[in-house]
């Protein structure tokens, strides 16, 4: 039986749209910047089966582009961010995992996922996700380059193959521009974007 929130959600999505969309199951590496962001609009558009992981806390200086509040400081990334999502739908399905994603866990972590977003900020994490995922049939939506700000239309979407996509310009960093909440909600709106088209068509 579908809550308020869903019944909502049908005034812009037709039901079988819906039932595509709560059948998948999501994985996001990181919730950070990209990955709060991102599972912030998963949630809005009806995706109900979510995995998060993330083993960092709140910090003040994640405030300029992260989807968490003063209130949220101290916390676990993941638990913050779950009791966001549930205040947008009480139903959804989520697992969070607060740990660091490791070669040695990343299988059984992201196992029953259907898509994975990479939402890391390090090369390193980046390239473990690609290199143990992408492979996959699993679908993969990675990030290179949404630092600095101006010239949006510069995040663009490169598709590297049928189950691989990486969202940004490929260049931008954030060890050498700041990482603002422009560059990073455009770059997690067009993961998202991806994710939902893929679904649906």
């Amino acid at each position: 039986m579908m809550n308020a929130f869903e019944v909502g959600l049908t005034r812009y999505l037709k039901n079988e749209q819906l039932e595509k969309i709560q059948h998948i199951h999501v994985g996001i590496a990181g919730a950070g910047g990209l990955g709060s962001n991102s599972a912030i609009m998963l949630v809005r558009t009806g995706f109900k089966k979510i995995t998060v992981v993330d083993f960092d806390e709140v910090d003040s200086s994640n405030l300029n582009r992260q989807n968490y509040f003063m209130d949220q400081v101290g916390e676990s990334k993941v638990s913050a961010l779950a009791n966001t999502l549930r205040k947008i739908n009480p139903a959804i399905e989520l697992q969070i995992v607060n740990a660091k994603i490791t070669k040695d866990n990343i299988a059984e972590i992201f196992f029953s996922c259907d898509i994975i977003i990479e939402a890391l900020d390090t090369p390193a994490g980046k390239t473990l996700i690609v290199e143990e995922l992408a492979g996959n049939k699993q679908l993969v939506v990675a990030v290179s380059g949404l630092a600095g700000f101006g010239n949006s239309d510069r995040i663009k979407t490169h598709k590297i193959n049928e189950h691989f996509y990486i969202v940004g310009d490929l260049v931008s960093g954030i060890d050498a521009l700041p990482p603002l909440a422009p560059g990073v909600t455009i770059a997690a709106a067009k993961q998202v974007d991806l994710v939902v088209e893929y679904v649906l068509k």
